[in-house]
């Protein structure tokens, strides 16, 4: 196709899917348990926000003339990298369609794409829509299946030219290391995080608590770039903790298609069950349980919104990624070292600063080894917001121009020049 029509399919594909935003909100839910506010009122609209932005890039994807030194045309060509194998989690499986399949298709490329085993419903759903778009017949193929088998495969193909994967630290370097036994294939990872989320001394405590009380608890607690370290300057620390237990108590928990629900149930037995295990381990190691800590009600995988209190930076509750709605809140007494803390770890995912000082903004934002820094806000992600992470949170990003890079090969193209009027 021509970057023009790849343009124009993206276009049909974002209008279908605002037409049929009902069903595809009702599968995202039923799928994952997220509310069915949170799919319906942010993330079908983001999925064609994002649709819309890669269509307007297919036809603007330029190359180079380079001015050599000798009688020499040189041109640098950006080319489709071939065949990319994307492989998609459970926690956001319509948006990280979005931030997969779009800068692939844009590109030029084909796309094998394999959902989480837990959540296949919705990428089947809009794949179909594509085809009515206008996507020819094998450029996008959708693969339900599970890790070892499917993903490992992918993974392996020889025929695969480029890897996708979202999804945790481990199997991100799993998928790497059968990359690099197959065809080395180069592979760009959008791994896991424990996102420090840092309140200063001068901020509005109520509108810290509202932001960190969303930083963590969205999605279930089940995101990547979730705020669940929350770092609270001495001065503030009593007040944000009272007020953090309250507001916790306040979040209404249950079924996700009703009005009001804020929170909906975990993806599954396994991850509820290891939800609860952390929330012992925080209680064992000396944390002061001041909010939830226990399922809530008696069937389904619901957990009650819990929050920790005077933990400590060695706690496991402190230290891994819960993926749920777990608030681990640290007491800090000055800048250079809630900097020095909050590195401390081996991600480098995201981060959120809330204060009232530029200066303070700037000295943290740019200290932080992150790769997303949010201040006085949290959990933006506009398409042409680029996303990943730092040490071991992934390698390469997502979405906005730099997305791009990920699926297209630069070639460089010499020709000498005959009589040159000019060099």
């Amino acid at each position: 196709m021509t970057a023009y029509e790849r343009c124009r399919v993206l276009l049909r594909f974002a209008d279908l899917i605002e037409r049929h935003a009902e069903e595809i909100a009702a599968l995202e839910t039923w799928d994952n348990g997220k509310t069915l506010a949170q799919s319906s009122g942010a993330e079908v609209p983001m999925l064609a926000r994002c649709m819309r932005y890669y269509a307007g890039w297919a036809d603007k994807i330029h190359g180079l003339v380079v001015p050599a030194d000798g009688a020499h045309h040189v041109q640098v060509l950006h080319e489709p990298v071939g065949v990319a194998g994307q492989i998609i989690p459970w926690n956001f499986p319509l948006l990280m369609f979005a931030w997969k399949v779009g800068p692939a298709l844009a590109c030029g490329n084909a796309v094998v794409l394999k959902t989480a085993e837990q959540t296949p419903l919705s990428a089947l759903y809009v794949a179909s829509l594509l085809h009515e778009a206008g996507l020819p017949d094998g450029v996008l193929n959708v693969v339900s299946g599970f890790g070892p088998t499917a993903g490992a495969a992918l993974c392996s193909h020889m025929g695969v030219d480029k890897l996708a994967f979202t999804g945790s630290t481990g199997t991100g370097q799993i998928v790497l290391e059968l990359a690099a036994r197959s065809n080395l294939k180069p592979v760009t990872l959008e791994l896991g995080g424990k996102s420090p989320f840092i309140v200063m001394d001068d901020a509005d405590v109520d509108q810290a608590v509202e932001l960190a009380h969303h930083a963590v608890f969205f999605n279930q607690g089940q995101c990547c770039c979730a705020g669940s370290r929350t770092f609270v300057h001495e001065r503030v620390y009593d007040e944000f903790v009272e007020k953090s237990k309250a507001r916790a108590q306040k979040r209404v928990v249950g079924d996700p298609f009703r009005n009001g629900v804020e929170q909906g149930p975990q993806i599954d037995e396994e991850q509820f069950k290891k939800i609860l295990r952390y929330v012992r381990s925080g209680v064992d190691s000396g944390a002061t349980l001041v909010a939830g800590g226990d399922r809530a009600g008696n069937r389904g995988f619901y957990i009650q919104p819990t929050v920790f209190a005077d933990a400590k930076d060695e706690m496991k509750i402190a230290k891994e990624e819960i993926f749920g709605p777990v608030q681990t809140i640290l007491k800090f007494s000055g800048v250079e070292e809630v900097i020095r803390r909050a590195n401390a770890t081996q991600y480098g995912l995201a981060a959120g600063v809330f204060t009232r000082s530029l200066d303070a903004a700037n000295t943290l934002s740019r200290a932080l080894r992150a790769g997303t820094v949010w201040v006085n806000c949290y959990d933006v992600f506009d398409a042409g917001i680029p996303f990943g992470g730092y040490k071991m949170s992934g390698v390469g990003r997502e979405k906005g121009i730099y997305a791009l890079r990920n699926y297209l090969q630069t070639k460089a193209v010499v020709t000498p020049i005959r009589d040159a009027a000019w060099l």
